[in-house]
């Protein structure tokens, strides 16, 4: 391919971003036309098929800064997407299918909503973590079933945030080899030159880590191509770092952090058009001759059914194809989980455990791991092996890359996943599970030791915001049971969900509940757990505080007639989503409500008149002594509720 040839074509792609950016009067010029020029010699190592996104051995290709989501979607547009020039026109605005970042399902081709920092690099990890498990599920000595490789483009803001390094810490550990990591270093940032704050020898960080690293001209055609041709063919994980000038391209503008963040304006642009051999007054130009050098449509198409000839010649009853089979296609029903009725106690924890390990040995596509807290999480899938041979992760103690990790091996194609931690840590990864709500990503999360019952560790560890936190993320569900019983339940429920759900569990047994209805409400998020005649009271809890709220509703009874129902609220989220007609059944509107959660529990009002709870932080100190004192006794919550209701 001509140098002219190439020229043109990265020269196409600044152009349409630029001409994006123009006309929406928002977004960031800069990075795009700075990264054209890779962008370019890319597209040639990319194997993809825009008519079968889905094809699960397509290389996956993330955009870490996904403010250079104008490049993105020329991109997708060139390569023959469903992403039109009309679209590129409706750049940023409302309804348009090319939003200001990069969104999962909602522009065609786009692999995973990315936009916060970092977390499209920790994305890309994940996906090349999901296909080193599908390698050794899937490969045999006689087909490489799974030979796809994973490339991100990331920049310096990337590389300042955290999570880069954590999720990049584990990659290095994990040689990952189908890694590539391209570094847009313009040394730019929106308030200017990157020194002013940042000084990191990112390259010896890398070399650290146990990367390959490739420093090189990020505008050399050749040296492009060298990089990424021994990116794959190297047992480690790459990180390319490619020097560029931000804004490249531009006539006066050209490595000026001024482009980062804001349109060029008309003459600007006119400019560097016409610099480049562009007509100035066009918009939007893409020619044929581009266009056709680009579009992967016929090459894809063609590579996509190669693979699937592939799998049907070489794994036609063998047990890698039943597996492919069990992996693309989990069966649920299958799960013969555990049995607690006959249990008088046990921490939801430890039914947790039970119920994960019943899980994965039905679903072989049920994988997952914690934050180095397998033995007080109770996450370990005993006998099931260690990653990459096995289904336990060891993600380390970095919390905010597990979550961004999993969230791509949870939409690579073939896996269920699940991450866990304490309660108190999910402060750590609340941007990944906000970007799984965002995305309708079905991964799991195990959050242990839910409260103040975690006794002497003391008020750091101790969550009593986090559920009013998770509660209030639209399309992210947190599951809270208050027995080993309504824990099975709410996996069911959670098996059956396409959005992001949680497991808050306790430290300590809980009693088992005997309840008057079947535990299947607890579908429905919440469910009469007894009812009363004459009731004047109903009492709401989740948790640890449903067996209170019940002892507690016997006392008041017999020691002051006061009658009370008791609801139970595994599933915040999923009672709210329950008609009027249903909630008045539970929560008879008659009664005087009062919600009980060892927490700040303010979201109850929406159903209740008074809300016990956390006023403030806990502290150190026995569980139950902790309980005593902040007022969660059966003698405390008798005498408040008596006063509440007098």
């Amino acid at each position: 391919m001509s140098e002219q040839l190439l020229q043109k074509q990265a020269d196409t792609i600044r152009f349409l971003a630029a001409d994006m950016v123009q006309q929406a009067n928002s977004g960031h010029p800069g990075a795009p036309m700075g990264m054209a020029d890779i962008a370019t010699v890319l597209s040639k190592h990319l194997k993809l098929d825009p008519k079968n996104q889905n094809w699960l051995n397509r290389d996956r290709l993330v955009f870490s800064g996904g403010h250079a989501s104008s490049m993105v979607y020329s991109l997708l547009h060139l390569w023959g997407f469903d992403v039109t020039i009309e679209d590129l026109k409706q750049f940023r605005q409302t309804g348009s299918r090319t939003p200001g970042h990069p969104e999962y399902k909602h522009t065609d081709g786009v692999e995973i909503t990315t936009g916060p920092l970092g977390q499209g690099v920790a994305n890309a990890v994940g996906f090349s973590m999901a296909s080193q498990y599908a390698k050794y599920c899937l490969n045999s000595e006689t087909a490489e079933i799974i030979d796809h490789h994973v490339y991100c483009f990331c920049g310096d803001g990337d590389m300042q945030e955290g999570i880069s390094y954590e999720a990049c810490a584990t990659a290095g550990h994990q040689k990952l080899s189908n890694l590539t990591i391209i570094y847009d270093s313009n040394d730019i940032t929106i308030e200017g030159d990157i020194s002013i704050a940042w000084s990191e020898d990112v390259a010896k960080r890398f070399e650290a880590i146990n990367f390959d690293v490739i420093t090189i001209d990020g505008h050399d055609f050749d040296a492009i191509d060298e990089a990424l041709t021994n990116s794959r063919n190297t047992d480690k994980s790459t990180l390319i770092i490619a020097r560029t000038a931000i804004g490249k391209g531009a006539a006066t503008l050209e490595g000026s952090h001024h482009t980062h963040g804001a349109p060029l304006g008309d003459d600007e642009l006119a400019a560097s058009k016409e610099k480049a051999g562009f007509d100035r007054d066009q918009s939007f130009v893409v020619s044929d001759e581009v266009k056709k050098v680009f579009d992967k449509t016929e090459s894809g198409e063609l590579l996509s059914k190669a693979w699937n000839k592939l799998v049907k010649k070489d794994l036609p009853l063998s047990e890698q194809n039943e597996t492919l089979n069990a992996l693309l296609n989990p069966d649920y029903s299958k799960v013969q989980y555990p049995d607690f009725s006959e249990v008088s106690d046990i921490a939801t924890r430890d039914s947790n455990h039970k119920i994960l390990n019943a899980i994965a040995k039905a679903v072989p596509s049920f994988i997952g791991g914690s934050a180095d807290l397998a033995p007080s999480n109770k996450t370990e899938l005993t006998g099931l092996g260690d990653f990459p041979r096995g289904r336990n992760i060891h993600f380390g103690i970095k919390e905010h890359s597990m979550a961004a990790i999993v969230n791509a091996m949870s939409i690579y194609g073939l896996f269920r996943v699940f991450s866990a931690t304490f309660f108190i840590f999910s402060d750590y990864l609340k941007p990944a599970a906000r970007v799984a709500a965002l995305s309708n990503i079905p991964a799991h999360f195990v959050w242990t030791h839910d409260s103040i019952g975690v006794g002497e560790d003391g008020a750091t560890h101790q969550p009593v915001e986090q559920l009013s936190q998770f509660r209030a993320l639209p399309n992210f569900y947190t599951f809270r049971p208050a027995d080993a019983t309504e824990n099975v339940k709410c996996w069911e429920k959670a098996l059956t969900m396409n959005s992001p759900t949680a497991f808050v569990c306790s430290r300590q047994k809980l009693k088992t509940l005997k309840p008057e209805v079947e535990f299947g409400e607890v579908a429905n998020g919440g469910y009469l757990l007894t009812k009363r005649e004459d009731a004047t009271v109903t009492l709401m809890a989740s948790g640890s505080e449903v067996m209170l709220c019940l002892q507690t509703a016997c006392h008041l009874e017999d020691d002051f007639g006061i009658k009370c129902n008791v609801v139970s609220v595994p599933c915040f989220d999923l009672l709210c989503e329950q008609d009027k007609e249903y909630i008045d059944t539970i929560i008879d509107p008659s009664t005087t409500v009062v919600a009980v959660e060892a927490a700040t529990a303010m979201e109850y009002y929406k159903f209740a008149d008074h809300v016990i709870g956390m006023e403030g932080f806990g502290e150190s100190g026995p569980a139950n002594e902790l309980f005593e004192k902040f007022g969660f006794t059966i003698g405390k919550l008798k005498s408040k509720i008596k006063d509440l209701i007098d």
